[in-house]
């Protein structure tokens, strides 16, 4: 599904109550951009892809730009592939659908973070400490990089 097929989707989603939120996947040549929440507690961080809420009224593709480039300062310059998405409950209880696009930037530096605590990148491959529903979309991302 195209991002602009998302787009035409998006008002359904905000009829029926069911907040959109967007994540990019940066790659930087078989690594990809992770970034840390600030440390709230005793349990272990687990890392997260930059992305945003769609707000209302907001598309899908104009989320993804800002929320890469307000969560890291990086800027897209393409929006590829749909690689997949996973519904969740939000901390207040409602229902959340996460959309998952690769997308292309103009440079992969300098990564200004926001409302993070640090940042890495790193390998597909590798020990990613990130939850399951993310491990699936990073799995589904390298397959189709492979492919």
């Amino acid at each position: 599904m195209s991002v602009s097929m998302f787009d035409e989707a998006l008002p359904r989603g905000e009829r029926d109550g069911v907040g959109l939120r967007v994540g990019a996947i940066i790659d930087r040549g078989g690594e990809v951009l992770l970034l840390e929440a600030h440390s709230t507690g005793p349990l272990p961080l687990t890392r997260k892809l930059p992305g945003a809420t769609v707000e209302p009224g907001e598309s899908v593709s104009v989320a993804l730009i800002r929320g890469v480039r307000e969560e890291t300062g990086l800027t897209v310059t393409r929006i590829g592939h749909h690689i997949g998405d996973f519904d969740y409950l939000s901390p207040a209880g409602k229902p959340v659908r996460r959309l998952h696009f690769a997308v292309e930037v103009e440079a992969t530096s300098p990564v200004v973070l926001s409302a993070h605590a640090n940042y890495l990148w790193a390998p597909l491959d590798g020990e990613l400490l990130v939850t399951p529903s993310i491990r699936g979309i990073l799995d589904a991302y390298r397959d189709l990089r492979t492919h």
